[in-house]
């Protein structure tokens, strides 16, 4: 896997504050062929943020060659995961509504700065959540390709969460940075607690 440029200190800034139950774990677990299909629903659907990102801000290099960078690696991620599931003899199926994306994305402001700093600080929660149940998941798998494999994915998780906030923090101030990812840190830990258990990454 293609590995992105990041700074590890980031990652640090942010913190999830609630812990996904152990009742999700085990719902992945019982039944992972349906995690398979949404996992790679998600990361193909990460990829196409990231193009559509690099398509939007066309004025600000460093976002342009950071997304399509990141567009490349996720698509990279949505091949492997496809392989997983052909060498289970599974094939994809219709893409489902993500509820949890889906009211994220509610929670971006108007405003061409605003805007643009949401989809940022948005991008690194998710991945952040992404980066914390995929190394559920590896922690739940035996020994094996499958658990090295969910290991490099939370490892490429967090270098995501650290990406994001990098690039906010080129384009916005600390101050508001940190004021607008503290808000947007308690509406997802809200959300997240509110959601039930299934068989997806969200």
């Amino acid at each position: 896997m293609s590995k992105l440029p990041f700074t590890a200190s980031f990652t640090q800034t942010l913190q999830l504050r609630y812990q996904t139950r152990q009742s999700w774990t085990q719902t992945v677990l019982d039944d992972f062929d349906t995690f398979l299909n949404d996992h790679a629903a998600a990361e193909k659907k990460a990829s196409g943020m990231a193009l559509s990102m690099a398509l939007h801000y066309t004025d600000k290099p460093d976002v342009v060659a950071a997304m399509l960078d990141l567009a490349v690696e996720e698509l990279d991620h949505f091949r492997a995961v496809v392989k997983l599931m052909h060498a289970r003899k599974l094939n994809l199926a219709r893409d489902e509504k993500d509820p949890y994306v889906n009211s994220l994305r509610e929670q971006v402001r108007g405003g061409k700065d605003d805007y643009f700093l949401d989809r940022l600080l948005l991008g690194a929660v998710i991945e952040a959540r992404g980066a914390e149940r995929f190394g559920l998941i590896a922690s739940a798998l035996p020994a094996g390709e499958l658990k090295e494999f969910y290991v490099a994915i939370t490892d490429s998780e967090n270098r995501h969460r650290g990406l994001f906030i990098d690039l906010a923090r080129q384009h916005f101030s600390a101050e508001d940075v940190n004021s607008r990812l503290d808000e947007l840190l308690d509406i997802e830990a809200k959300l997240v607690a509110s959601l039930p258990d299934r068989p997806a990454l969200h």
